[in-house]
């Protein structure tokens, strides 16, 4: 909305109307011109000046740039934890969710060695699920460098369990394929079955939920990858105590 070079321009009393302008965007862009005044203690003449020093030819103009900026720039509204929540047990838990983390515990529960893989937020959650699961007997790691060197044999009776919310990161997907190619079976969890990495993947878990992002950062909830990640965990330490 401005410039470094335009705030460094205002002299006091610009740079004091700058700032109640800034905090108060929504409210400025209906004012008259009057009422601004009053609200900041200057002059018209000094509203009139600061609308020139952002090249603006009058008030009217930089209401208008007021309000194209207010409706490029809306602010997200975040939805109550809760709702995320209960939109994923209403989306997922009446589809075929259980049967397919059963059906990952199965793959899991035989493999040699669980890797989990993933970056940002899903890292974080892939570096706890390798905690959960070997807490839980299975034990895992978490490799969050691409080029790790892995011998092949490890790779034989390995499953890798891959974490994204898009299903589309480039660090993941190629991990994948280099995983993938030396033989381990990829089980993915993302918010949908429509993308890339869930296409690749033996096994996708897909959670549905609304997507959130928030000045550029994906803010999506990321309980549902804690419940399906523990309710994995759990089931393949109930099958293994049924082998032994």
């Amino acid at each position: 909305m401005f410039t470094n070079e335009e705030i460094a321009s205002f002299n006091e009393l610009e740079t004091s109307l700058y700032n109640y302008i800034s905090q108060n965007i929504e409210k400025v862009a209906y004012m008259r011109i009057r009422e601004l005044a009053d609200a900041t203690h200057v002059s018209t003449t000094t509203i009139l000046r600061f609308c020139r020093k952002i090249h603006c030819e009058g008030f009217s103009e930089f209401k208008i740039k007021l309000k194209l900026h207010l409706e490029t720039n809306n602010t997200t509204v975040l939805k109550e934890s809760h709702h995320s929540v209960t939109e994923f047990f209403e989306r997922t838990l009446a589809g075929n969710l259980e049967e397919k983390m059963i059906k990952a515990a199965g793959v899991v529960a035989n493999a040699d060695h669980i890797m989990f893989i993933g970056i940002g937020s899903s890292g974080i959650l892939a570096e706890y699920g390798a905690r959960y699961f070997s807490s839980l007997g299975k034990f895992s790691v978490y490799i969050k460098d691409p080029h790790f060197p892995i011998h092949t044999n490890i790779l034989e009776n390995s499953v890798t369990i891959a974490l994204s919310v898009s299903g589309e990161n480039n660090y993941t997907t190629t991990h994948i394929h280099q995983l993938k190619q030396k033989g381990s079976h990829i089980i993915s969890i993302t918010n949908t079955k429509h993308s890339t990495i869930s296409k690749i993947s033996d096994i996708n878990i897909p959670y549905y939920v609304t997507e959130e992002k928030l000045e550029g950062s994906n803010i999506t909830t990321q309980v549902p990858v804690v419940y399906i990640l523990e309710t994995i965990a759990r089931e393949v330490h109930k099958q293994n105590r049924q082998l032994e």
